[in-house]
């Protein structure tokens, strides 16, 4: 299995800048990642409750963090920001998000060409081991990748 090069790609940096988007706005941050992996939280708050009589956060914004969390995956491991199209992600939900905990998100390059990434992942709200969703897909880099 071929490992990834040491990336140039600092999500740290990269979510410090906190540019206007979409998972600004949701309030997506870095928690952690590994040359081809990222760790990413999204934050329980009232106006993203899909079901106010019982709490649970609505599936958008955790597709959002899967989508961006696998993204981030890919360029680590490409080693450098590529722009790029989600061209499918599947995301199966197993359970509700418990009401009042933020939701993890790990997303994993696992498999990259030069023009398309492969990612998976999951989401959980405080324990890997009782996800509430996985997710599997593909990035197609509008540059090449390598």
């Amino acid at each position: 299995m071929r490992q990834p090069a040491p990336s140039a790609f600092d999500p740290l940096r990269f979510f410090e800048l906190r540019y206007a988007s979409h998972g600004t706005r949701l309030g997506i941050g870095y928690r952690t990642h590994g040359p081809d992996w990222a760790e990413l939280e999204l934050p329980y708050r009232a106006d993203m409750i899909g079901d106010p009589a019982s709490g649970v956060l609505a599936s958008g914004p955790i597709l959002a963090l899967m989508d961006m969390a696998t993204a981030v995956s890919v360029w680590l491991r490409a080693g450098a920001f590529v722009p790029q199209a989600t061209l499918d992600l599947r995301i199966d939900y197993l359970r509700p998000a418990t009401p009042g905990r933020a939701v993890v998100g790990r997303g994993e390059c696992y498999r990259l060409t030069r023009s398309i990434a492969f990612v998976r992942g999951q989401a959980h709200d405080g324990d890997p081991d009782d996800p509430i969703a996985h997710v599997a897909g593909t990035f197609m880099a509008t540059e090449r990748y390598r």
